[in-house]
């Protein structure tokens, strides 16, 4: 059935014949009137190799009918972006984009990511398969940080997860293959208030935006695996829900030209009072940088999160990062494909700063970050 069929019927959706509800609302209707309410789901794709990585994601704003959706692929330091928009309209489960394309195979388990053939020349068919214990949790803030003051409660909630990956990126004319166990991943699924949609226009005050947490790391090993300041189990690990993160001190090195990570030492002190001292050490120039997908704002719009109007629309970028001057114009929240090491055992993953804040603090001697000597 079209989309107009269900116009006259708004706010009802066909989801609402499924006995899924769990509120009186009809599902279209979010739980607030927030215009930053979002849900979103974000992945990050990488051989083992340090050749190929793939970072894409996808967001629904219910209150401003817009869907948008972006996947990034650098290959051998260079990166080709795409970024597509669309009125979010009656269906909810279509998390089609454009050409970026995700489905879901199995709820919390797998997923099929496909970019299909645009003018960027950059496509993939990749199979995710879950191999780390998802846990709901939810932040909320204080009543007296709200808008206005002593209003409604915000909170983000949602889950993360690692696991292994499959299939074929395409670049150009050249095709490279993901085999099951030599490429790897994180994803999350969260929802509730965003931070940064809409830009400095939707946040209190109308003030800047930043693109994100300071200290952003994803490292999977064989028998956990550190999301944030989250610990994850395999699943079926005795140990119940998920650890925490207490502490974390950190010791960098950036290029002294650009302020961008190199290499590092993180001491991580975990719940069960472990302490990991992993070593990382970016690959090249494989680094995924979000302003392409949104994050602080694209490379020459300035476009944020749900600004697009619900205007349907596929635009796309491509960026040599070896330059020094191309660093300088694209970071800001940046993932870094890293060699990481612990305890004898030696793997990839992700270091996501905030640059130039996170070689600011350590300049500062903030508490917990100081350069790598």
């Amino acid at each position: 059935m079209t989309e107009t069929y269900f116009d006259e019927q708004f706010p009802l959706a066909s989801a609402d014949d499924y006995l899924i509800h769990q509120t009186p609302d009809p599902l279209r209707v979010a739980w607030t009137t927030d215009p930053r309410f979002f849900e979103r789901h974000w992945n990050v794709f990488h051989d083992d190799k340090g050749e190929v990585m793939v970072a894409t994601g996808g967001s629904f704003y219910p209150n401003l009918d817009v869907a948008e959706a972006y996947s990034i692929v650098t290959l051998r330091g260079v990166q080709t972006s795409v970024r597509a928009y669309r009125r979010l309209g009656v269906d909810r489960m279509d998390l089609h984009v454009g050409p970026i394309q995700p489905t879901i195979t199995e709820g919390l388990r797998a997923w099929h990511h496909e970019l299909v053939d645009n003018e960027w020349g950059i496509s993939y068919s990749l199979d995710w398969h879950d191999t780390k214990r998802q846990v709901y949790h939810a932040a909320y803030s204080s009543l007296d940080k709200g808008q206005p003051a002593g209003g409604q409660r915000h909170v983000t909630a949602g889950f993360e997860s690692f696991g292994e990956v499959e299939g074929w990126v395409q670049v150009g004319d050249e095709r490279i293959a993901l085999r099951a166990g030599q490429a790897r991943g994180t994803r999350d699924r969260h929802w509730g208030i965003g931070r940064g949609v809409g830009g400095a226009a939707l946040q209190p005050g109308g003030r800047p935006v930043k693109a994100g947490w300071i200290g952003g790391n994803w490292i999977c090993f064989k028998e956990f695996a550190i999301w944030g300041n989250q610990v994850l189990y395999n699943f079926g690990d005795a140990r119940r829900g998920m650890g925490k993160v207490l502490h974390t001190e950190r010791r960098l090195r950036f290029d002294e030209s650009t302020q961008i990570f190199l290499e590092g030492e993180i001491d991580y002190t975990l719940s069960d009072g472990s302490v990991k001292k992993v070593k990382f050490e970016r690959l090249g120039h494989q680094t995924a940088y979000m302003c392409c997908g949104m994050y602080g704002g694209t490379p020459e719009e300035g476009l944020h999160h749900g600004m697009s109007g619900g205007i349907e629309r596929v635009e796309g970028d491509r960026y040599d990062l070896r330059l020094p001057e191309v660093q300088l114009k694209l970071r800001g929240l940046d993932e870094h494909h890293c060699r990481i090491s612990c305890d004898g055992e030696v793997t990839t993953g992700i270091l996501q700063p905030l640059e130039p804040d996170a070689y600011e603090a350590c300049l500062r001697g903030d508490p917990g970050w100081r350069f790598l000597r």
